[in-house]
C-alpha cells in the first residue's frame, strides 16, 4: 500500500524537527552536512521519531541544495549529502522493523528578501536537488516552509512533471489564515491542489493554536488531503539560544482538534521532539479521518479604507506634465535647526516642488529626516520627499516607519539601499539590510494595497509615491538601465539620479532611458571648490570630472566666492543640457549651502519662463 492509499483510510503521523534536536545536542552548523560526518546521529533521530509513532519520515535534506550549501562552502558535496540522507533514513526504517514511509524533503529558498534570487535561479536550484533525490527509491516528496506562493507553485509544477510519486506541499504563514502576499490560505491550497499536489497544508512559523485557527478556514478538498506541521510554540530567547516550551499534553489535545479540521497528515516542525510526536500519535492514530466539516468564514476586511491626506498630485504625476524641481537639503549632523530651516524657507520661496531629506547619508548620524519633514511642513507648508534606507531598520522597523509616515500624512518616499555603515562615522555599527531597495519598493506598494509584509490587512490603503535611485555613473550604462526596469517591475513610480557632471553624459542617459514609462529627475550638484572637485573626481566611485571642469575650479584657487561662481556656472551649463531632455531637475545642496540651490532653482524658473514666452510669441 502506498502513502496516498494509506491516507484514504487513516491519519498518518509525520516526524518532528531534526534541527531542534541537533541544536539541543550543541550542534550549530550546517545540519545537512551531518549526513556525511555524523550519520549515526541523524539515524538516531529518525529512529527516535519512528519509535514515537511516526508513519512518515523526512530525509535530512531540507537545505541540501546548491544555494544553501554554498553558504558553507559545501556545494560540491550536494550529491553525496542528498544520497546519503536517503540511505540513512532507510537504514533507520530497516533497523526499526516497522514500515514508515520515507519522503524526500526540499525546502523553500525565498524568505524576507524576495529579490535575492530570481525565479529562474530557484527553478534551476530545485531541479538539481530533485533529480538527485529522484535517483533514490523514495515514497514521495515534501516541499515545505514556502512563504512565497509563486516560488512553491513554480517548483511544484517542475516536480509534478518529473514524477508520479506523492507530493506534499506545505506553505508557511506569518499571520493566521493568510499568506504574505495576501492570498487566503484556503485559496492557496486550492491552487496547489489544482497544480497536482496530493497533500497540501501548513508548517513552521506558527504554533498549534494559530495553525488550528488557520485550518478552521480551509474546506476539505476534492483531491488533496490536508497536512499540518506546527512549531513547538513561540520561542523564547535565553542565554543566546532559542527555547520552545509547549508540553506534550497540549500537543495531544491539539492533534485531536487538527483531526476535527480534516488533517490527515500531522507532524511537527521547529521546537517539536519525539515526545510531541508520541503524544499526537497516541491521540489520533487509532481514529478515522473525518469526511465532513463546517468551515469558519475568514475574518478578513474586504473593504479597506482609503485615506488620501495628500491633496496635491504625486510628484511622479507632476513631473509628467510640467517642469518640476526638487532640492535635497541634508538634515543637520549636529543639534540645532536654524540654518536648515532658513534654507528650507528660502527654497520654498524660490519655488521648489519638494525638499528631499536624506536618511543618514554616508552612514553618518543626522537629525531624523522625519523630524525635519514635520517641521518644514508645519512651518512652511513645504512638501517633504523622505529618503528611506534598508540599512538602519529591520523589517519590523521599516513597516512601523511606513505606518508612521502615512499617519503623519507624508506620502513621497525615495526607497534606497543605503550606504554601508563601514564608510561612515561608526564603521563597527551593524548594517541591517533585511530588504534590498527592490524589496522595499515592493513592500511600499503592498502597503498601497492595504497589506503588511505578512499579508495582514492594515485597515487602510496607503498612497505612497515611490521614487527609486538611479546611478548613471557606471561603466556599463545598459546594465544600470536593466536595474531600472527591474525597479519598475517592483513598482517604482519615478527615478532620481546621482549627480552628473557632463553634458555628453546627460545626453547618453536620455538616449538610454527614453523608452522607460517612468519619469526621471536628473541630479545636479554645484561644485564649491577645487578641493571639492578633486574629491569627487578621485574618491567618489563612478564620477569623473572632465579636465576642463577641474581646471576651471582650480583657477579659482582659494577665492571661495570665485569658486562658488564657477561652480554655479558649471551647474547652469548642465541644466542647459538637461533642460529639453528631462522635465525633472534634482538639485543637491552641498554642505547646507542653500544659497547655491536657491540660485539654481531661480535659473530653472527663468529658463522655463523664457521658453514659455518664446512659445507664446510663435503662436
Amino acid at each position: 500500500m502506498g502513502l496516498l492509499e494509506d491516507l484514504q483510510n487513516r491519519i498518518l503521523i509525520g516526524d518532528g524537527a531534526t534541527g531542534t534536536l541537533l541544536y539541543s545536542y550543541g550542534v550549530d552548523r550546517c545540519f545537512e552536512e551531518l549526513n556525511l560526518s555524523k550519520p549515526e546521529e541523524i539515524k538516531q533521530i529518525h529512529s527516535a521519531y519512528i519509535d514515537a509513532g511516526a508513519n512518515v519520515i523526512q530525509t535530512n535534506t531540507y537545505g541540501a541544495n546548491y544555494i544553501k550549501l554554498s553558504r558553507y562552502g559545501l556545494e560540491d558535496e550536494m550529491k553525496n549529502i542528498n544520497i546519503k540522507a536517503v540511505q540513512i533514513a532507510k537504514e533507520a526504517v530497516k533497523t526499526n522493523g516497522s514500515q514508515p514511509y520515507v519522503i524526500g524533503t526540499i525546502g523553500g529558498i525565498r524568505s524576507i528578501r524576495k529579490s535575492a534570487y530570481t525565479l529562474d535561479e530557484i527553478k534551476r536550484n530545485f531541479r538539481e536537488q530533485l533529480y538527485l533525490l529522484l535517483s533514490e527509491d523514495l515514497d514521495g516528496f515534501i516541499l515545505e516552509t514556502y512563504y512565497d506562493l509563486e516560488e512553491l507553485k513554480a517548483v511544484l509544477q517542475i516536480a509534478r512533471k518529473e514524477t508520479e510519486l506523492p507530493i506534499i506541499t506545505n506553505v508557511s504563514l506569518h499571520e493566521q489564515g493568510v499568506l504574505q502576499d495576501g492570498t487566503l490560505l484556503a485559496d492557496a491550497l486550492k491552487e496547489l491542489e489544482d497544480l497536482g499536489a496530493d497533500v497540501v497544508g501548513i508548517n513552521c512559523r506558527l504554533g498549534p493554536y494559530h495553525m488550528l485557527q488557520s485550518l478552521e478556514q480551509v474546506p476539505l478538498l476534492k483531491k488533496a488531503y490536508l497536512s499540518v506541521y506546527p512549531n513547538g510554540s513561540l520561542p523564547s530567547y535565553e542565554n543566546g539560544r532559542l527555547v520552545y516550551e509547549s508540553d506534550e499534553q497540549y500537543f495531544f489535545e491539539m492533534a485531536l482538534k487538527f483531526r476535527e479540521q480534516g488533517a490527515r497528515l500531522i507532524g511537527g516542525c521547529c521546537g517539536t521532539t519525539p515526545k510531541h510526536i508520541q503524544a499526537m500519535a497516541q491521540a489520533v492514530s487509532h481514529l478515522a479521518p473525518i469526511t465532513e466539516k463546517k468551515v469558519k468564514t475568514p475574518d478578513v476586511k474586504t473593504n479597506i479604507e482609503i485615506h488620501n491626506r495628500n491633496a496635491s498630485p504625486p510628484l511622479h504625476e507632476i513631473v509628467k506634465t510640467k517642469r518640476s524641481i526638487i532640492v535635497e537639503l541634508d538634515p543637520p549632523k549636529k543639534l540645532g535647526m536654524d540654518k536648515f530651516l532658513t534654507g528650507a524657507k528660502a527654497l520654498k520661496n524660490a519655488g521648489i516642488d519638494a525638499i528631499t531629506l536624506a536618511d543618514n547619508s554616508l552612514a553618518t548620524p543626522r537629525i531624523s529626516n522625519v523630524a525635519c519633514a514635520t517641521l518644514v511642513h508645519q512651518k512652511y507648508n513645504l512638501r517633504p520627499l523622505i529618503h528611506l534606507t534598508c540599512r538602519d531598520r529591520n523589517l519590523i522597523g521599516l513597516q512601523s516607519h511606513l505606518m508612521g509616515l502615512h499617519t503623519l500624512g507624508f506620502h513621497d518616499i525615495l526607497a534606497i539601499t543605503g550606504d554601508p555603515s563601514k564608510i561612515g562615522d561608526f564603521p563597527g555599527a551593524t548594517s541591517v539590510y533585511d530588504l534590498s531597495s527592490f524589496d522595499l519598493i515592493s513592500l511600499i506598494k503592498q502597503f498601497n494595497e492595504g497589506m503588511s509584509y505578512s499579508g495582514k490587512p492594515l485597515g487602510e490603503k496607503t498612497n505612497f509615491s515611490v521614487a527609486a535611485a538611479f546611478n548613471p555613473n557606471v561603466r556599463h550604462l545598459d546594465k544600470a538601465v536593466k536595474r531600472l526596469e527591474k525597479k519598475i517591475a517592483c513598482g517604482a513610480d519615478y527615478f532620481i539620479t546621482q549627480p552628473l557632471y557632463s553634458e555628453k553624459q546627460i545626453e547618453e542617459v536620455y538616449e538610454a532611458t527614453k523608452h522607460l514609462p517612468t519619469p526621471i529627475y536628473l541630479g545636479i550638484m554645484p561644485l564649491t571648490s577645487s578641493r571639492n572637485a578633486e574629491f569627487i573626481h578621485n574618491e567618489v566611485p563612478g564620477i569623473k570630472l572632465s579636465n576642463s571642469i577641474r581646471s576651471r575650479m582650480a583657477e579659482a584657487g582659494s577665492d571661495k566666492e570665485k569658486a562658488k561662481r564657477e561652480g554655479l556656472a558649471i551647474a547652469k551649463s548642465l541644466i542647459d543640457a538637461a533642460f529639453d531632455l528631462f522635465n525633472g531637475i534634482y538639485l543637491i545642496t552641498p554642505f547646507l549651502q542653500y544659497e547655491l540651490t536657491v540660485e539654481l532653482t531661480k535659473y530653472v524658473h527663468e529658463k522655463e519662463k523664457a521658453k514659455l514666452e518664446r512659445k507664446i510669441s510663435h503662436v
